[in-house]
């Protein structure tokens, strides 16, 4: 009898563990024009194409693609809260900053708006993935340093897996970049979401 009582616990045990682990999660991209499809012909984007990804992987999950063209962090941060009750993710990707730094605005207010996104989501009891971005040297080299060190900072400090540069692979390539030489063309797309799955799918499969 108690073999039996043993058995069907464990049954039970195993069903639970399964079910859980395939129930359908939600992910949050909560990004810019890079997360957008600006310029792009809709569902060519990283975003789409991660939806594909997966599909092929066999894991249940639904995107919801919060990215705004020129959104900056304190956008985001505007945002994000309303966005969390909405959809109640599981997971949180926050891919914001690059506009920050393209009108020169504080470095030291967009890092504090991004630790302030990571904390919410994280109180929300969402797990979330920082998406790293650099800009180029001819904001000034102090400027460049500072921002870039934004992220993996916030990274040690907040215990979040951080993608290092979402464009690494492509930055040095213009052929990979529309006319206004900031948004990367279709082409680029798979770079891109290569740099994100990468850290994504641990988060995912935990």
């Amino acid at each position: 009898m108690m073999r039996t009582l043993r058995t069907v616990a464990f049954i039970t045990f195993a069903l639970f563990a399964s079910t859980a682990h395939s129930a359908s999660k939600t992910i949050l991209v909560l990004g810019d024009s890079l997360s957008a499809e600006y310029g792009l012909v809709r569902g060519t984007g990283w975003v789409p194409l991660l939806q594909s990804q997966l599909k092929t992987e066999k894991i249940d999950a639904a995107i919801a693609n919060a990215s705004i063209s020129g959104e900056t962090t304190s956008g985001g941060r505007t945002r994000l809260q309303s966005l969390l009750s909405k959809h109640r993710p599981d997971t949180v990707v926050i891919e914001l900053g690059a506009n920050d730094a393209l009108r020169g605005l504080p470095v030291a207010a967009t890092e504090d708006n991004l630790r302030a996104m990571i904390v919410t989501a994280q109180k929300a009891q969402a797990k979330v993935l920082l998406v790293g971005m650099q800009i180029p040297p001819n904001y000034g080299g102090d400027y460049t340093r500072r921002f870039a060190g934004i992220y993996p900072k916030l990274s040690r400090e907040t215990s979040v897996p951080l993608v290092p540069f979402l464009l690494e692979g492509l930055a040095d390539k213009p052929q990979l970049f529309q006319s206004d030489r900031l948004h990367p063309t279709a082409e680029a797309q798979p770079i891109m979401l290569h740099n994100i799955w990468s850290h994504l799918k641990p988060l995912l499969l935990k």
